[in-house]
């Protein structure tokens, strides 16, 4: 008995530090993939061709293209976009495969009137030849009130 009860936590055990992916190392690409974030300018375009996009209100956009007509129709204006210290979080995935999660103080003009908003993104990007590019971004506003965000 007490050899089948070992057996099976050594089986548990083993599994467990075998089941955890590595998100700690990749050292480069992940100052690679915090260069591309802190270093965002309007007109460098960072999507790859088949980036998908899904909007704070559920709506999905195939292309970078689709995505700014959406925001455009819905006159949203996007004047400045700040990362809050200490809430990124960047997994690497063999080197070539990038999932990130983070927080953002965004100020939009919406049909005219200035918004201020806590935006958590979570955005995936793969590296290719030319270098990283995201494939998938989803952004979704923080409502304080129920989840108060801590500054580190």
């Amino acid at each position: 008995m007490k050899q089948t009860i070992f057996v099976l936590l050594s089986l548990f055990v083993s599994y467990k530090a075998f089941s955890q992916i590595d998100t700690t190392s990749y050292p480069k690409e992940r100052a690679q993939i915090k260069e591309l974030m802190r270093n965002r300018k309007p007109d460098l375009q960072i999507d790859c061709k088949d980036f998908i996009a899904v909007g704070a209100k559920g709506d999905i956009s195939f292309s970078h293209e689709a995505w700014q007509g959406v925001q455009s129709k819905q006159k949203v204006v996007f004047k400045s976009v700040r990362p809050v210290p200490g809430n990124e979080f960047i997994r690497i995935y063999d080197g070539n495969m990038a999932v990130v999660n983070f927080l953002i103080n965004v100020l939009l003009e919406v049909d005219g009137r200035e918004v201020n908003m806590k935006v958590r993104r979570l955005e995936v990007f793969h590296k290719t030849v030319t270098g990283w590019c995201r494939v998938a971004g989803q952004g979704t506003e923080v409502d304080e009130k129920l989840f108060p965000v801590k500054a580190n």
